[in-house]
């Protein structure tokens, strides 16, 4: 059965994308730690980063540094981390959050964002993509 993240990739399921390749795709997180949390993940439907194929992973990890330095010239931070553990969706994921504290990478509060804003965040790194 596909994954949340398989369903977001086919357009089953709305996603505000920032970013798309064809093997990769980057979308807000709609529970996002900080504006501009982003997820980024392979097309491919794996569950575990470490399962990917070595050329896989590699594409992602570069994928995900692309999309973090659009992060970084639309979204005001002091930088943007990255975390991958995701047990939510098994389907592999690597979160950009822009920091701004320590508080910001913890998954412990949550931003609340209206459509809007998150159309114009996407919008934003997209242009930087």
């Amino acid at each position: 059965m596909a994954t949340l993240f398989t369903k977001i990739i086919s357009g089953e399921i709305p996603s505000y994308k920032v970013a798309e390749t064809e093997e990769f795709f980057a979308f807000l997180d709609i529970n996002p730690n900080s504006k501009g949390h982003t997820l980024c993940i392979p097309k491919k439907e794996v569950d575990k980063i470490f399962d990917l194929d070595e050329a896989t992973y590699m594409g992602l990890m570069k994928f995900s540094r692309r999309v973090a330095l659009a992060i970084e010239k639309a979204i005001p931070c002091e930088r943007v981390g990255m975390s991958v553990i995701g047990l939510e969706v098994p389907h592999v994921h690597v979160h950009l959050i822009p920091l701004h504290t320590m508080e910001d990478a913890r998954f412990t509060s949550k931003q609340k964002l209206e459509k809007e804003e998150f159309e114009a965040i996407a919008n934003k790194i997209a242009s930087h993509f």
